[in-house]
């Protein structure tokens, strides 16, 4: 049977606002991040009915998962797996500071990401891994649900890059806003893309 996920980024923090690594840090949604999630929530109920709702154990993506939860009365699953990539060294700098202090293999992250072994850090290989095997015993489990799973805009490129076939260096090929929805389905190993880096639900808390 055919299980569809509701893949969605967590909402703004101040650490995306000024563009600073987080990967593991801790780092909480602000208030934009907040509504966000709001507006995500009745949206997805407005939509789907949805049968589980998947978490990152990070608080920036379980608050947004909670937000969401409520509006569908689910409670919140907590997955490792759908934690996003370890930064190591690189965790809390932002991008101007990783520039100068590792100019070379900052160019490579954003060039041929899949080369790139960021020190003390995770390497995308080892996060697509660890990302498609929490899909897939998800879709084994839940077979014929709909489930939403809240993560980070890393592992969510990557997860959507296991779903269309496509290699880790298609990285920065594909968009991942605060709280866009991507949904797609699971059938025996196989998967199916419906829709990317939705975010229509939010253009009216834009214009705001």
């Amino acid at each position: 049977m055919t299980t569809t996920f509701l893949l969605i980024r967590h909402g703004q923090t101040e650490w995306n606002r000024v563009e600073r690594f987080r990967g593991h840090a801790d780092v909480p949604l602000n208030e934009t991040g907040l509504k966000q999630a709001e507006v995500t929530g009745r949206y997805i109920a407005a939509n789907w009915k949805v049968d589980a709702v998947c978490s990152s154990p990070l608080s920036r993506a379980v608050k947004t998962a909670e937000i969401i939860g409520k509006h569908v009365s689910l409670p919140v699953e907590i997955h490792s797996g759908l934690t996003d990539i370890d930064y190591g060294e690189w965790q809390g700098v932002t991008t101007e500071e990783a520039i100068r202090r590792w100019p070379a293999m900052v160019e490579a992250w954003y060039d041929a990401p899949q080369r790139v072994r960021i020190p003390g850090g995770e390497t995308l290989e080892a996060l697509r891994k660890r990302a498609m095997e929490t899909i897939k015993n998800l879709a084994l489990r839940d077979s014929g649900q709909t489930i939403i799973m809240v993560g980070h805009t890393v592992i969510n490129r990557i997860i959507l890059l296991g779903v269309l076939g496509l290699g880790n260096e298609r990285l920065w090929h594909i968009e991942q806003d605060a709280c866009a929805i991507n949904v797609f389905r699971a059938n025996a190993g196989d998967y199916i893309l419906g829709s990317l880096n939705n975010t229509c639900h939010l253009s009216k808390l834009a214009s705001a």
